[in-house]
């Protein structure tokens, strides 16, 4: 059974809305974790608006991290959206849990969720995230989208922390406890 795993940018308040305070910090370390996800996984899923921004990123660039982001099986959440014209893309709208649950029961690699801070909470809330990989960063902006918004409850495991190059940057990988 595949695990479904979270990874975000993080500020130190929980902040992982357009992370482009993140680049700064960018060096070899970021890039072989960013990789262990990608290579233990063969599936991202979406929401509408992390998927418009990677659909019109990924598929120009020349990033080493390219080849995976174009190629891979990607799944994007929204009843909105009508077709999906970046590569390997199926759109899920209606019975997204139950969809979801079903891809989880197809296979053993991970299914990576990056971004999509409105999907990450449903996905909370239904009980479907096995993992989180976060790299949190010494910034505090004090607004903007949080992972764990108010009112959301779940129980996580620490798994491994890690530091990452000499910047302050910190991995945390976290399971969900299951009752």
């Amino acid at each position: 059974m595949r695990k479904l795993v979270v990874t975000e940018f993080m500020t130190l308040d929980g902040i992982i809305e357009n992370p482009g305070w993140s680049m700064g910090y960018w060096n070899d370390d970021i890039a072989k974790f960013k990789g262990e996800e990608t290579g233990a996984s063969d599936i991202m899923l979406l929401g509408r608006v992390t998927y418009d921004g990677f659909a019109q990123a990924w598929p120009q660039s020349k990033d080493q991290g390219a080849a995976y982001f174009n190629s891979v099986r990607k799944y994007v959440v929204s009843n909105t959206l009508k077709t999906a014209d970046w590569n390997n893309t199926t759109i899920i709208s209606g019975d997204v849990v139950g969809e979801i649950k079903k891809i989880k029961q197809d296979g053993d690699q991970d299914i990576l969720v990056h971004g999509s801070a409105t999907l990450i909470q449903s996905l909370i809330q239904n009980d479907l995230v096995d993992r989180f990989r976060l790299l949190v960063y010494p910034v505090v902006l004090g607004t903007g989208k949080r992972l764990f918004q108010e009112g959301t409850t779940t129980t996580l495991k620490l798994v491994e922390v890690r530091p990452i190059g000499s910047g302050g940057v910190t991995a945390f990988i976290y399971e969900t406890e299951r009752k």
